[in-house]
């Protein structure tokens, strides 16, 4: 049988198959399809990791987020992570959602693509965010000098006018205060918007104004009150203008009350109390009203317990809640929570009184509070840097009271403190930029006007003999002036109603005269202005209550 050329060919190819090893055959069939080698196993499936990093520089907290949603609160420095983590090729970024206070932070390497382990070198560089204090100087004469202070320690001596920086930066939030020295050729500077609190920005607006060279700080007319008035009030307002209320006039007791536009020179009329008063205080409370309380009434009236508010805005008062007791010549301090502390005074028999109590500005309320060691009235009340106050002196039971005594507004008591080295009444507390108190002036054990100065310091609780006034007076005024001296003017000595002034100065511990008011007067008031300026209002010459107002510069 003849076989064909197909036919062999398929017998020669069984046969070849045939003879290859079953191992062989087995291995072939085995690799799924293509190139004959064995299978790897399957990769195992990427997860999801976290990011974090380190922060340096912190003073604060910072808030810290995450592709916009992962918050993080980070309190210290060192190593940080959070929560949320981060799936395997997905992009992760981080940010700064809330600088810490007085602080800028800044990141490096915090942005990218998440891998198979763990972000862990995101960077957070955190500096303090200072500011620079300054503004300009005009007015200083050539070839003289002048020193200017921040916050008591940082100097600045200049001698041509222009603008000026301090070199010292403040935080955001720091507070700034400006005190001048006295130039070393005579001539009379003030200053405006010498304090206030850093705002995120450079300070460039205090402003320095010498005057004429050569010549004195004095005193000069300013526009009259529309009524005379002594025994009266006056309460710088936020807006800057001045309110004087109450007081004793030419012949009754006073309701009404005006506005001292500094802007102007002027008074305008605003509404009146509800009950005319003399030896009544006026408070400023924070929320912008004047808060006056007790004094002494009318005829028919006696001494008042009532208290009124007045309202800026309005230029309106309200009853508010009458006192606990009626007084006059007390006195009246707000403190750093708010309320407003009534101390001492007299009641309405003439008796002096040892009560206290407080006004509640929210409530519109007054609660009693522990009382005074010592009835006094005629003293004098300081809020001290540590938030407790300082009484002082005034008239007893039967004499000038030496004692002094402290309130503790956390736990409304009193406590015994260092004694005045004399006993006054009458006199003047002013605090000093350095925390001491300087009391001066008043009158004494035997109802004389002293010239004595005492300085308190709340470290020791203890009272030193400072330089004597030139005259001896009481019912005058003391205010702090920008350049960190006391000003003294008018009062009385005894014999007459002074025209004098005086100027203390706390580094040398001496007082030096100055230019005298152009008006003498007792019983009056003295009110710093923001434009350096202080304003002497009313009070009475010895004849007749004033209207006459005046400025010193």
């Amino acid at each position: 049988m003849k076989i064909g050329i197909a036919g062999i060919m398929r017998k020669t190819l069984m046969l070849a198959v045939m003879s290859v090893p079953l191992t062989l055959l087995f291995l072939s069939g085995c690799g799924g399809g293509g190139g004959g080698a064995a299978a790897s196993a399957p990769a195992a499936a990427p997860g999801s990791y976290s990011v974090g990093g380190s922060v340096t520089g912190l003073a604060g907290s910072v808030v810290l987020q995450d592709n916009n949603g992962d918050n993080l609160t980070v309190a210290a420095n060192g190593a940080f992570t959070f929560a949320t983590k981060v799936a395997y090729g997905s992009p992760y970024s981080v940010t700064v959602l809330t600088q810490p206070a007085g602080q800028s932070c800044s990141l490096a390497t915090n942005t990218g693509t998440m891998g198979t382990t763990a972000v862990t070198n995101v960077a957070v560089s955190c500096v303090n965010l200072l500011y620079t204090v300054g503004g300009t100087l005009t007015g200083l004469a050539a070839g003289n000098s002048i020193t200017l202070t921040n916050n008591g320690t940082d100097n600045l001596p200049l001698t041509a006018n222009g603008g000026f920086t301090f070199a010292g930066k403040l935080l955001n939030g720091a507070a700034y205060n400006l005190t001048l020295g006295v130039p070393a050729t005579a001539q009379p500077c003030t200053s405006t918007y010498g304090a206030g609190t850093v705002n995120a920005a450079n300070v460039t607006s205090l402003n320095v104004i010498c005057g004429v060279a050569g010549g004195v700080s004095t005193f000069t007319a300013t526009g009259a009150l529309a009524a005379a008035r002594s025994q009266h009030s006056a309460t710088l307002l936020p807006n800057g203008k001045v309110l004087v209320s109450g007081g004793l006039g030419a012949a009754a007791l006073l309701a009404s009350a005006e506005l001292y536009d500094p802007a102007t020179g002027l008074w305008t009329a605003t509404g009146a109390l509800a009950a005319a008063r003399d030896f009544h205080t006026a408070t400023l409370l924070p929320n912008g009203r004047v808060l006056v309380s007790g004094g002494l009434g009318a005829a028919g009236a006696g001494v008042l317990a009532s208290a009124e508010l007045y309202d800026p805005v309005a230029g309106t008062w309200t009853a508010t809640s009458a006192l606990v007791a009626a007084r006059y010549r007390h006195t009246a301090t707000l403190l750093p929570n708010g309320k407003v502390l009534v101390s001492g005074g007299l009641d309405a028999a003439g008796v002096p009184l040892a009560s206290a109590e407080l006004y509640d500005p929210v409530a519109g309320t007054w609660a009693a509070t522990s009382a005074l060691a010592a009835a006094r009235y005629y003293h004098s009340a300081t809020l001290l840097p540590n938030g407790k106050v300082l009484v002082g002196g005034g008239f007893g039971a039967a004499a000038a009271l030496a004692s002094a005594e402290l309130y503790d507004p956390a736990t409304g008591l009193w406590t015994a403190t260092g004694a005045l080295a004399a006993a006054r009444y009458g006199h003047t507390a002013t605090l000093l930029p350095n925390g001491r108190v300087l009391v001066s002036g008043g009158s004494g054990a035997a109802l004389v006007p002293l010239a004595s100065a005492e300085l308190y310091d709340p470290a020791t609780g203890l009272w030193t003999v400072t330089g004597a006034l030139a005259a001896a007076r009481n019912l005058h005024t003391a205010t702090l002036l920008p350049n960190g001296r006391v000003l003294v003017s008018g009062g009385w000595n005894g014999a007459a109603v002074l025209a004098s002034a005086e100027l203390y100065d706390p580094v040398a511990g001496t007082w030096t005269v100055t230019g005298a008011l152009a008006a003498a007067r007792r019983a009056h008031t003295a009110t710093l202005l923001p434009n350096g300026k202080m304003l002497v209002s009313g009070g009475h010459d010895g004849a007749a209550a004033l209207a006459s107002a005046e400025l010193y510069w």
